[in-house]
């Protein structure tokens, strides 16, 4: 199905990748701890929104 050289490309595209997205992650944490922050709460807040409609849902059932 893929050739040598094709399976060779793709392992070493992915590690090149997966450390280039590590440094970057790295080099930008304390920007994002800086701007958000807070975000956590709206996770928090969108997951209670979806349960609130699945339970309204649930109990609604005709």
């Amino acid at each position: 199905m893929f050739s040598k050289g094709q399976i060779i490309f793709g392992v070493l595209f992915f590690i090149v990748f997966v450390i280039v997205i590590a440094m970057t992650y790295k080099k930008d944490l304390q920007l994002h701890k800086r701007f958000y922050s807070g975000s956590i709460w709206i996770l928090i807040a969108f997951i209670a929104f979806i349960l609130l409609i699945v339970a309204i849902k649930f109990f609604l059932k005709v």
